[in-house]
């Protein structure tokens, strides 16, 4: 072998190992991750480590950090929440969160030969980000769509609001799916669980009480029969309570 050839694979090798040896970067000195950061951070998360590589977790001190920072509320609701700022360019903000949420959500799906969730808490950390923003999304969409109509009253204005909460306890349905596979969450995870089901759930009620939950009650009759968790079946007929609290006596 030439000389050369074996300065090139050395080289080689060096590149090979400063890729490997090289730290993630992540803004966690900012206060808050806006829209931008989120588009970095995801793609990181997303593509940015290789399949052996553990990724940020809420076990790990050196790392937790990155997961509290990227499920923290408070990066969207600093914008969502000022009535300061005009209400089309929260919705835009919004939209954009909602967007970064669902590539979020792929970050933590892994699992280990026995099925169980190698990040269970941090998953659920993603969704119950997302459930609050959520909220906040469809609240702004409806909070415009009457500030932009002729007449707020119209069947048509109407129909376009009923639709979008539709749209959200539909969503939120899908969070109860995660119950079918309880099993491959750790107990702590179950725990976690339940309380993104008596947060989230109960604010949802709370700020839509004149919705049509019929599909969210069949979904929660459902999920009362699949749970062997006395935390997730808790959550869950508490819920179910709030919902029946809610509708007009005869």
């Amino acid at each position: 072998m030439t000389k050369t050839k074996i300065i090139i694979q050395v080289v080689i090798c060096l590149l090979i190992v400063s890729c490997k040896t090289e730290e993630h970067k992540f803004p966690i000195e900012k206060r808050f991750w806006s829209i931008e950061d989120y588009e970095k951070v995801t793609l990181e998360l997303n593509y940015g480590y290789e399949n052996d590589e553990k990724l940020p977790s809420l076990d790990d001190p050196t790392t937790r950090i990155i997961v509290e920072k990227l499920t923290d509320h408070q990066n969207y609701k600093v914008v969502l929440d000022d009535e300061e700022l005009g209400l089309k360019h929260r919705n835009g903000v919004a939209s954009g969160f909602f967007k970064q949420w669902k590539e979020m959500h792929d970050i933590y799906q892994s699992r280990d030969v026995q099925d169980n969730y190698l990040y269970g808490k941090e998953m659920l950390k993603v969704w119950h980000f997302g459930l609050g923003l959520q909220l906040k999304y469809f609240k702004l969409g409806n909070d415009e769509i009457l500030a932009s109509s002729d007449d707020p009253n119209s069947i048509r204005v109407k129909n376009n609001l009923n639709s979008n909460v539709n749209t959200l306890i539909s969503n939120f349905n899908i969070y109860l799916d995660e119950i079918n596979d309880e099993n491959a969450f750790s107990e702590d995870g179950r725990k976690l669980l339940a309380a993104g089901i008596d947060t989230y759930f109960t604010e949802l009620v709370e700020l839509n009480p004149d919705a049509n939950f019929a599909p969210l009650e069949r979904k929660i009759d459902l999920m009362l029969k699949k749970s062997k968790s006395d935390a997730i079946k808790t959550a869950l007929i508490k819920v179910q309570a709030l919902i029946k609290s809610k509708k007009p006596t005869v």
